[in-house]
């Protein structure tokens, strides 16, 4: 049955995004550290979770898909709140409940990435901020050479009209 497959797919969907949750725990205290080989190396671990969940995604949408034509429709993609709402008394409660945990992981998942966001953000503007006291700066003058050119800066003129 199809449902059975659907909600073996959703397990997987929090489990893996559990896991994906891990990495950006730890990923906030390499950003604090500045550990930046730990970085790239989490930065791989969460390109391979990414995958892996679209690839399980991608097999929940068609789930869904065969889950409602065994039931009769026939459009080629669903919601699973349209599953959901075709679904009998004992399925139902059981693919709601693994929805809201699936929710509840994407939000923490958001909110986890936007303080690594925020993180990273401030650790270039500390970095901008040393290199601009790093850097020797132009000095500037009140008194400046004029950059417009008279004659008297050609060879061979002078300032004077001799002949006056």
């Amino acid at each position: 049955m199809s449902a059975e497959k659907l909600i073996t797919s959703l397990e997987k969907l929090i489990k893996l995004h559990k896991s994906l949750n891990e990495l950006a725990v730890r990923k906030t205290e390499v950003v604090k550290v500045g550990d930046m080989e730990g970085l790239n190396s989490l930065l791989n671990d969460e390109q391979k979770h990414v995958k892996a969940i679209e690839l399980i995604e991608n097999e929940r949408e068609k789930q869904v898909a065969e889950y409602m034509k065994e039931r009769g429709y026939e459009q080629d993609s669903y919601t699973l709140l349209e599953c959901i709402e075709v679904a009998p008394k004992d399925l139902k409660d059981k693919l709601i409940s693994l929805r809201e945990q699936l929710i509840e992981e994407l939000f923490i998942l958001k909110n986890r990435n936007q303080l690594n966001q925020q993180l990273i953000y401030q650790s270039l503007q500390f970095v901008n901020v040393t290199l601009d006291m790093l850097r020797p700066q132009e000095q500037a003058y009140n008194y400046e050479k004029p950059n417009h050119t008279l004659n008297a800066n050609k060879p061979g003129k002078s300032m004077f009209d001799s002949k006056a």
